[in-house]
């Protein structure tokens, strides 16, 4: 009997007999067993399997439930994969349509995020705090496409990644010695490349008397610390309205007595509201895309002029220079091996009007 009869026989019993799921489960399973004659082993897989189907995520359970994976993406039914060690596989795993749609409608349930045609897209958080990105037809060509980014339960300190070869020895004592003196970090990177993971431990070297405010799309960021606030974006409802974007999120930040403001990622207008946060005095935190440290100053001092006409090169390129301490680049090597690779400060030479950067290490 296929996992999909095994299912339909489950919900019948669970149906009928007025039992619960993980009950209805059993008796299919042991019923299956009895007339097929399979062995223990094969028993446990097959009740795995079944409980997967009926009440978490199918076949892509497996992926979320192993920690060696970073990341799951489904291109079409027989188009998923995954990444170990940034390194994108390949699966075997074959999925019908309405399965996918099926699995994406249970990771939604709880989150309070709509996809349907007026709204093709939608950003959520899983609750072990992975992030799903789901974009469905006529946006993409024919077949629904579905990643989830996973994180690790763990929250890495700079010391973990001292010991993983994330971070050298020197960067940390330097990176500490910034976070305790309040200075403003730029953490810049490709994607993967552990612009993330290093941003929480830069926070959880914050002194414990710190209260940390956090804004981010969808979350992502973790603090282990006693007084830490973290806010995520809302789309709209059905109606159009209830939007909650970036830049209402910054500005509510400020009303919340915070001692460190932390934007999970610069994308948009949203980086002068925190460029105006920062400089009035207000220590923070962020990362943005970028392929190095002269990229990510580059564009921090663009994406400020999408917020209007009226926002101007000779605002904007000062004020970075002003309130950016420090770029702190991160790089993703051909092993597969996150690193930083540059730590630079920054540095306005009023002369000649621009930005100059600083190798510090």
């Amino acid at each position: 009997m296929s996992l999909r009869n095994q299912a339909v026989l489950a919900r019948k019993l669970a149906l009928s007999q007025d039992i619960e799921a993980d009950a209805a489960i059993d008796l299919t399973v042991e019923k299956v067993a009895e007339q097929q004659h399979i062995d223990a082993g094969t028993e446990l897989g097959m009740r795995a399997a079944l409980r997967n189907e009926l009440l978490a995520f199918g076949q892509l359970q497996q992926f979320l439930d192993d920690p060696s994976i970073e990341e799951i993406w489904v291109n079409a039914p027989d188009q998923v994969h995954i990444a170990r060690a940034g390194r994108p596989i390949h699966t075997d795993v074959r999925l019908e349509q309405n399965e996918i749609q099926m699995i994406v409608e249970r990771m939604l349930r709880h989150t309070g995020r709509r996809l349907d045609r007026s709204s093709p897209f939608v950003d959520a958080s899983l609750a072990d705090g992975s992030r799903l990105h789901v974009v469905i037809p006529d946006v993409t060509r024919k077949h629904w496409s579905i990643n989830i980014r996973k994180f690790p339960s763990k929250i890495f300190s700079l010391d973990d990644l001292v010991a993983t070869g994330t971070v050298s020895r020197s960067q940390k004592e330097l990176l500490t010695r910034a976070v305790i003196e309040y200075k403003n970090i730029l953490v810049s990177g490709a994607t993967q490349a552990g612009k993330t993971t290093l941003l929480c431990a830069l926070l959880n070297e914050s002194p414990l008397d710190q209260r940390i405010v956090s804004v981010e799309e969808t979350f992502e960021i973790r603090v282990d610390k006693p007084d830490w606030v973290a806010m995520q974006t809302r789309q709209s409802n059905l109606e159009g309205v209830g939007e909650v974007t970036l830049r209402r999120l910054i500005k509510e930040a400020l009303r919340m007595r915070p001692s460190r403001i932390v934007v999970g990622e610069v994308r948009e207008a949203e980086s002068l509201d925190l460029l105006i946060a920062l400089n009035s005095g207000l220590p923070g935190v962020c990362t943005i895309h970028a392929n190095s440290a002269t990229d990510a100053i580059s564009k921090l001092c663009t994406l400020p002029l999408l917020a209007g006409a009226n926002i101007s090169s000779a605002f904007v390129v000062p004020t970075v220079a002003s309130c950016i301490d420090l770029v702190v680049h991160c790089q993703l090597n051909e092993h597969g091996q996150r690193t930083i690779s540059e730590i630079k400060t920054v540095k306005w030479l009023a002369e000649q009007q621009q930005i100059e950067l600083v190798d510090v290490q």
